[in-house]
């Protein structure tokens, strides 16, 4: 991993990274906040919200091991904006871990702070030269890049938060991730800017594409709605696509829209759901309303 090549001002970046990056170099959180106008207030539960992105991200992420040794702290640093912020995604992520490792959150206006990162998120007020230039000196260096202009991704970002339909989501820059060697979880990529809506408030199971009859639900339980929606009051419904085995065992769960947070919590308790058998493998719609 390389090193920022130290600058006398804070935050002054150089467009090249001069030195190896030690092993146990932490990792960085980007924060991200996105969808709202120049000059518009944020309220709290906008920040709590797009805090609990930037810890899913944090939680769905893949560094390379040498980048993050086990126990070390997954660090997710915040580059401008105010203080409100950081103190919110303190707050969410506190006593969290991924792993072995605890997830540290805090302001990283320095170069020395985002040497320590893995995950750095750029606020709409760093700027579009600042952000170029942190980009540029950041994206062989193993540190997940997360913005919220219109510009980031062109600009070489990973993922960037936007507001869509009134609805924070976010987009994903591929390229710039298999550059840097960073993955992301299938559930998190299949989520990247899609969307979901529905008045159902319970699971269910709908006729599958091909046309036939959805096979009966044997065994099932609900989804557990993650203590993280509930301190910020996320709801919302998530809808997946499931695919069952001839044996009615459940054979794999692709999100199809959604909030990260909830999809995660669908998937992990319809993977463990119980189908009647049939001749043949097929695959049902699944919805569920969290929060009703």
């Amino acid at each position: 991993m390389a090193r920022l090549t130290k600058y006398s001002k804070p935050f002054g970046l150089r467009s090249a990274i001069s030195r190896t990056r030690q092993s146990s170099a932490c990792a960085v959180a980007l924060v991200l906040l996105c969808g709202l106008c120049t000059g518009q207030t944020q309220t709290a539960s906008e920040y709590s919200i797009k805090a609990a992105y930037l810890y899913n991200f944090a939680k769905s992420a893949e560094w390379p091991e040498n980048n993050l040794p086990s126990g070390a702290p997954l660090v997710i640093g915040v580059v401008g904006g105010d203080e409100e912020f950081v103190d919110t995604l303190i707050k969410t992520v506190a006593g969290r871990t991924v792993g072995t490792h605890p997830i540290v959150a805090k302001r990283a206006d320095s170069v020395e702070d985002l040497d320590l990162c893995q995950l750095v998120f750029f606020r709409a007020s760093t700027g579009h030269k600042r952000v170029q230039a942190a980009i540029s000196a950041l994206l062989a260096a193993n540190i997940l890049l997360v913005g919220e202009d219109n510009e980031f991704l062109r600009q070489g970002g990973m993922i960037n938060l936007i507001l869509q339909n009134g609805t924070v989501r976010f987009e994903i820059n591929r390229v710039s991730l298999d550059r840097a060697g960073l993955k992301l979880s299938p559930a998190l990529l299949a989520l990247a800017n899609s969307g979901g809506s529905s008045s159902d408030s319970r699971a269910q199971g709908r006729a599958d594409p091909t046309g036939e009859e959805p096979r009966r639900l044997r065994v099932s339980s609900p989804p557990e709605y993650p203590e993280i929606a509930q301190k910020i009051n996320l709801k919302g419904t998530v809808q997946v696509e499931a695919t069952i085995r001839k044996d009615g065992t459940v054979k794999d769960v692709r999100i199809i829209g959604g909030h990260p947070v909830l999809a995660e919590a669908l998937v992990k308790a319809v993977m463990g759901w119980r189908y009647e058998p049939a001749p043949k493998d097929s695959t049902l719609i699944v919805k569920f309303t969290f929060g009703q």
